[in-house]
């Protein structure tokens, strides 16, 4: 990357309003990423009342900041899910056997009754929950874009 900065600065290019405009595109497509990796997704069907909202998706793009901030050498943008169990969907959970007030079965569906009436006990069949890693997913293609960015510009200032 370094390389690549050197030549654009050598053939007089303004480096920080590249820097700048890649940084976003990057951060831009990280946040798809990440929103794109997040569950409910893969086309799962959203069943059960009161159980799958999406919120968590769409926070990536609500927290996120895309346009660049600071200045100088370093720019900054965020790339940020602020919902409490963000982290547990990222990284994985144990799953410890509880009670869970007003989670009933419903036919083949989980459902939360909102007057918490009922309850099951969940965390039999299953100790830990793999995590999705959505947040690795859209790092990997933040740099990727980087790198790829960087690389046109290089080869249009030099065609």
């Amino acid at each position: 990357m370094r390389k690549r900065i050197r030549k654009l600065h050598q053939a007089g290019q303004n480096v920080l309003k590249i820097l700048e405009e890649v940084a976003e595109g990057a951060t831009i497509e990280a946040v798809r990423v990440a929103t794109e990796n997040t569950p409910p997704n893969g086309g799962a069907a959203i069943a059960g009342t009161n159980t799958r909202s999406g919120d968590m998706a769409q926070h990536w793009t609500l927290d996120s900041i895309t346009e660049p901030m600071g200045g100088g050498p370093a720019f900054t943008t965020v790339l940020a899910n602020n919902m409490q169990y963000a982290s547990y969907v990222n990284d994985g959970h144990r799953m410890d056997k509880h009670f869970v007030p007003g989670l009933v079965i419903n036919g083949n569906l989980l459902e939360q009754d909102p007057d918490g009436e009922g309850g099951i006990v969940v965390g039999t069949k299953t100790s830990y929950v793999e995590g999705k890693y959505m947040k690795e997913k859209a790092i990997g293609r933040y740099r990727s874009v980087v790198r790829t960015e960087l690389e046109k510009r290089v080869k249009e200032v030099f065609r």
